[in-house]
């Protein structure tokens, strides 16, 4: 037999597996059986794999059947591969559900929501090869871009629904105006939206000069703040911070402060006779064509509003 070393690319994987049907069959005549083919061929086929390994798979006894030391070990290798082969066979077959792709979403920063965090969880057990983009943006420019078809769907704050745009409601967060632990309203129980519009007011950037889209302007001017503004930070990080030193008072979204609250550092000024939210919407743009990984999302969060009327 050829002694040489024989080249991976250069053997032939079905002699192998008629091998491996001789093992399993325990002889020639089964494994011709089950192969549906002549007991001739099956010998070539063997024969030819000798003669390309360069050693003996089989003893060849009219009275017994055995595998070789050599050929025993090649057939446990074999086995291994071919069933290795037949399970990516069926992954490759259950492909129903598999998508590819990317969803950019825009959302607005610090978003507190139960309903967000269970759509991102269920969208990735049902489409695990999707890959993700959020970006944090106000939800003037959110609204923005995706007017001007140059991104697909966000997650904003609005007063309203945005005309020509689709938005659809999917839960209303709370507001308030809050105070540092060192400003003298702290520790009050009511106060009047007079009494507030006196005092030195946090601003965001992006809420005064965003032609009211962003929610916290709506609030403020409804409210009556703003007119003497002691700070502005389009971060919520760092309006909370000027509120928290004492600064002046601000609108924060009630979510996003609870631990500020629990530690005393923050006190929610309960306004008597204003009330203060916005609601939360899912805005796209009936005019652009959203890819099926963004269409998938608004399916998912849709599928959770029905079943969770109570999810925020």
């Amino acid at each position: 037999m050829n002694t040489a070393r024989p080249i991976l690319g250069e053997l032939n994987w079905n002699l192998f597996r008629t091998f491996c049907a001789i093992a399993q069959e325990g002889g020639i005549t089964r494994a011709a059986k089950r192969l549906n083919m002549s007991q001739p061929s099956i010998s070539q086929a063997l024969q030819r794999l000798e003669d390309q390994l360069g050693c003996q798979l089989v003893f060849r006894d009219s009275r017994r059947f055995s595998l070789t030391a050599r050929g025993e070990r090649i057939y446990q290798e074999c086995s291994e591969i071919f069933q290795c082969v037949d399970r990516i066979s069926t992954l490759t077959e259950d492909r129903n559900d598999e998508e590819f792709g990317e969803v950019s979403l825009q959302i607005v920063s610090n978003l507190v929501s139960p309903l967000i965090n269970e759509a991102l969880r269920l969208y990735h057990l049902r489409y695990p090869s999707i890959t993700w983009n959020i970006e944090v943006q106000n939800s003037l420019e959110t609204v923005r871009r995706i007017a001007q078809e140059k991104s697909g769907i966000g997650i904003c704050l609005l007063a309203k629904p945005v005309f020509n745009l689709d938005c659809r409601l999917l839960f209303r967060e709370e507001f308030s105006v809050f105070c540092g632990a060192e400003h003298p309203f702290f520790g009050r129980t009511q106060i009047t939206t007079r009494e507030l519009r006196q005092e030195p007011f946090i601003a965001f950037t992006c809420a005064t000069e965003g032609m009211g889209l962003e929610p916290m302007a709506v609030l403020s001017e409804s409210v009556g703040l703003g007119n003497r503004v002691s700070g502005r930070s389009p971060n919520l990080e760092e309006v909370r911070r000027m509120i928290v030193a004492g600064l002046g008072i601000g609108i924060l979204p009630l979510m996003a402060v609870t631990e500020e609250l629990e530690k005393g550092q923050l006190w929610r000024l309960q306004v008597s006779d204003h009330p203060i939210g916005s609601d939360v919407f899912l805005v796209s743009n009936p005019q652009t064509r959203l890819s099926v990984p963004e269409q998938n999302f608004i399916t998912v969060m849709s599928e959770l509003q029905s079943l969770y009327p109570e999810m925020h």
